[in-house]
Formats: structure tokens, sequence, C-alpha cells
């Protein structure tokens, strides 16, 4: 199992923005096989807010977009449930305030899962693991 940070993804469905590591490309491709590459569906905010702050442009319309990443074979979307929620205004130790990496940090504690990302601020986050 793996989660997928929102830059992560992007990356990885479009090619475009930024490399993948080698290591990432390995862990997504064995989670995928295991139907275990976890997304927050606070990633699909993300992307909805960089699309509608025209810092990202993708080549559908956002929801049609959302919708085929959902039928990439080993994907799935976990909701921010109660627990995730609360999970994430309760992390352990010092974190930063962005609530979307917040959630994404709590969605990848839940589930026992590392977290792809390029991201320093989780990288550094001792109570999370990491790939990238």
């Amino acid at each position: 199992m793996i989660v997928l940070d929102t830059h992560t993804l992007i990356w990885w469905i479009t090619g475009v923005g930024g490399e993948l590591t080698k290591a990432v490309t390995s862990a997504i491709k064995r989670s995928q096989a295991q139907n275990g590459v976890m997304i927050s569906s606070i990633t699909a905010w993300e992307i909805a807010m960089l699309v509608d702050r025209n810092r990202l442009t993708l080549t559908l319309e956002l929801s049609a977009w959302l919708s085929l990443v959902t039928r990439v074979p080993g994907i799935r979307f976990i909701p921010v449930d109660n627990h995730i929620a609360v999970t994430s205004v309760n992390l352990p130790g010092e974190f930063h305030e962005d609530p979307a990496d917040r959630i994404i940090v709590a969605t990848a504690r839940t589930f026992g899962a590392p977290i792809a990302t390029r991201d320093r601020r989780i990288r550094s986050y001792e109570h999370v693991k990491t790939i990238w």
C-alpha cells in the first residue's frame, strides 16, 4: 500500500510537472498490482483549487479527469471520514498547519502506509514513512 501526495498523483498520471524517482515508480507499480494505491479525497479538492487558480491545466474537464483517474487499475480514493479528520488535527509531534497535508498524513497513518511525496515538510515529519 502507498498513499500518493497530490503532486505525485498529477506527475504520475500526466507525466508533466516533475519527475518521479525510481523508488516511487516501483512502489506505485507494486501497490497498483495489489489494489493498494490510495489517494485521499482531499487531493481532488487540491487539484480543483489548482485548476481554479490557473496553476494547473488538465487536458480534460476536471470531473472527467478525476473519473479517468478512478478507472486506473489499483487506485482507490479514500474519503475523509471522521477518524481521518480528527486524526489530522491530533497528529503527534510538530507538523505544519496545511490542512490538506495534514489529512494526507492522517490517511497514511490510518492505513499504516508510506506517502510518496517530494514535499520536504512531509518527508521530515518523523511520524509517517515516506518514499521519494
